[in-house]
């Protein structure tokens, strides 16, 4: 009876000591989401590249590489339809067209000028007059600077899976 007692003791101990180190696990990987509100899937506790870390890959890549990253950048513009696209700021004046995955989520209109974290697949892409049209008149712009797009432009662009957005 005995050892019945002190093995069932043993027993507790070691499944609360495995409890406590799964609880301080999932605390440790929270906090990046207090602060920020998620779109998308979450994204994982790995490195984020600053907007000037994230420039300098966009410079090294070509037409058609991709390379999965997370970074964190300032919202220029989002869709003033509803949402579906947004354009984050990069150094040197550059900046990062970014869509979201399969079309499954969408970001607040309201959310320009606040702090976003991405993470997805960055890739040089050639977007087409048609298209720049397109998303032009998204944004707001007026016919006169839509009627202005005449030639194709390349452009940093990022398909992201995940998104948190500043509270």
């Amino acid at each position: 009876m005995k050892k019945i007692v002190v093995l069932s003791a043993v027993l507790i101990l070691v499944l609360s000591s495995c409890k406590k180190a799964i609880d301080q696990t999932v605390v440790e990987a929270v906090p990046t989401e207090i602060n920020y509100e998620v779109f998308g899937d979450s994204i994982k506790e790995t490195p984020v590249l600053t907007q000037v870390e994230m420039s300098e890959k966009y410079k090294n890549m070509k037409a058609g590489d991709t390379l999965a990253v997370q970074f964190k950048s300032k919202i220029e513009e989002v869709c003033q339809k509803k949402g579906c696209w947004m354009s984050l700021s990069l150094d040197e004046g550059q900046k990062s067209f970014v869509k979201f995955k399969d079309y499954s989520f969408f970001v607040p209109m309201n959310a320009g000028d606040h702090e976003v974290i991405v993470s997805g697949k960055a890739y040089v892409n050639v977007v087409s007059v048609d298209e720049l049209k397109h998303y032009a008149k998204d944004g707001g712009k007026t016919e006169a600077e839509i009627a202005a797009i005449t030639e194709p432009k390349i452009t940093y662009s990022f398909m992201a899976d995940g998104v948190q957005i500043n509270k």
